[in-house]
């Protein structure tokens, strides 16, 4: 085992910041990003009778507790029919963050901001991410307007895309506003403090609801995976707690999913080439056909989103304490999502998971390069002009965007297995159940629950594949590395 640095703290962010040079991501900003940031002193000011003045409107943010670099707010109108007008409105961060400056190419090397267990690495300078290209509440923003007419039965049957000025009333946290949403719990002190903004949160979850319904009717995946938070005490690391889904999450997930849809499908009746976001259809199916099978399911040889859907809403009612661990495995032979090239006219690939043709990333443009991309495609498209991406340029950057999104998540998993292998030290010879998560010619891992953390299989490892539980005892650590190693305690169930 290697020494320890400092304060659990401490030894995990210098560990971060040398895992991001090693998967060539910039860790700090370069001092040309800085002086250039430094002459940026204002948000951006809406002019021109292009941008529609909706400051008047119950706007609210959705997000984290402790997020402050906020990408959306969403308002809802009641429509004739029992119909909703939602809109989204996405941060206006090209305003301020001009192609080809110094900022841009900072965001253009590491593509997405970067959250590790100790430490958040973000895209853009924070006085611009969290605050003047922020929708912070109680300022005036400029944003691009993502509006849907949802239909009572979640179909979307009009849409509109605009420039517009735009006010946050409420900063509503996910935790707080979901415990509300199911009755466990009064309102949160920010919702209550707005007139009518408790109604407005509700027609908003009923619109979200009925947008899912619709999208799982066409076979998008309900899979419920854990994520995990770490917590620190004094500096020190004391836990790594799951964070789960909750109604105010899908609220948010639904909304965002609609409005990429909307802005796909714009950019191409524009004739605009853009990148998509897709998740072609899995290699392992096999597998996953096998993994039902254990359950006592069938699913057709070929893949089906619609069927899988149907199989994992069994097994979330029939055992909920374990389908995470489930959702973890098809995840895994699902695989990862990608960015590629659309050029109106020619045939595209879907998203499997989400069951939709149409899709792309626009929703978060202070924290996903794509996404300011798409930003730049849409209001070149609003002004009539042209594209300020050529097609050949946007298909190198649907390959980079790739790239580093998977560097992105490996930086990220170093750091979380580094902090697991920091709390999971002093227990050497412990023993815990675990469910495979992989299994190549790389080697097998596992995934245990006590604290939440992946660790390879180093002895007894023969014969296991993704979704196999079995009992794993612990034999040794690497903090620096992320390294922690079990050996097989018994045979495979």
């Amino acid at each position: 085992m290697t020494a320890r640095r400092g304060t659990g703290k401490e030894e995990l962010q210098g560990i971060a910041h040398e895992a991001m040079l090693r998967r060539g991501l910039l860790p700090d900003f370069s001092p040309a990003v800085i002086a250039e940031t430094q002459r940026i002193t204002r948000a951006a000011a809406a002019s021109g009778a292009a941008i529609r003045d909706l400051r008047g409107l119950s706007w609210s943010s959705i997000d984290n507790d402790d997020s402050r670099d906020l990408d959306q707010l969403s308002v809802a109108e009641p429509m004739a029919g029992g119909a909703v007008k939602i809109r989204v409105a996405i941060a206006d961060v090209d305003a301020l963050v001009k192609k080809d400056s110094a900022i841009d190419g900072h965001a253009w090397t590491n593509t997405t901001s970067v959250y590790t267990a100790a430490e958040i690495f973000p895209m853009l300078p924070e006085k611009l991410s969290t605050d003047l290209t922020s929708l912070a509440e109680g300022e005036e923003r400029l944003a691009i307007v993502i509006e849907m007419a949802v239909a009572p039965d979640g179909t979307v049957p009009a849409s509109d895309i605009y420039r517009a000025a735009v006010l946050n009333r409420a900063k509503l946290a996910y935790n707080g506003l979901a415990a509300w949403l199911m009755g466990t719990a009064p309102a949160p002190p920010k919702l209550a403090a707005v007139p009518g903004m408790d109604e407005q949160i509700r027609i908003q979850d009923r619109a979200a609801q009925a947008l899912r319904q619709v999208r799982h009717a066409h076979g998008a995946l309900r899979l419920e995976t854990l994520e995990v938070r770490a917590v620190f005490e004094d500096g020190a690391l004391a836990d790594l707690l799951p964070d789960e889904k909750n109604r105010a999450k899908e609220l948010i997930e639904d909304f965002m999913i609609a409005a990429n849809g909307v802005t796909a499908k714009y950019l191409e009746a524009k004739g605009f080439a853009s990148l998509r976001r897709v998740l072609r259809t899995p290699k392992r199916w096999d597998r996953i056909v096998a993994l039902a099978a254990d359950s006592g399911e069938r699913l057709p040889t070929t893949p089906d989103a619609a069927a899988l859907d149907a199989f994992l809403a069994t097994r979330r009612q029939a055992d909920p304490e374990r389908f995470p661990d489930l959702s973890l495995a098809v995840v895994k032979l699902l695989g990862s999502g990608e960015y590629a090239l659309e050029v109106p006219g020619q045939p595209t690939e879907g998203h499997f998971g989400l069951a939709v043709k149409d899709y792309t990333h626009s929703t978060a443009p202070n924290r996903r390069f794509p996404d300011l991309i798409a930003q730049r495609l849409l209001k070149a498209a609003l002004a009539g002009q042209s594209s300020p991406y050529t097609s050949d340029e946007l298909a190198v950057l649907a390959r980079h965007c790739t790239d580093q999104e998977d560097n992105a998540e490996k930086v990220e998993r170093q750091v979380r297995k580094s902090a697991a292998a920091l709390l999971l030290a002093p227990r050497i010879g412990a023993r815990f159940e675990a469910i495979v998560t992989g299994a190549s010619e790389k080697g097998t891992w596992v995934r245990i629950a006590g604290p939440v953390a992946e660790g390879r299989v180093v002895r007894g490892f023969e014969g296991l594949d993704v979704g196999d539980r079995v009992r794993v005892e612990l034999v040794h650590t690497d903090v620096e590395r992320g390294f922690i190693d079990f050996a097989l305690a018994r045979g495979k169930p």
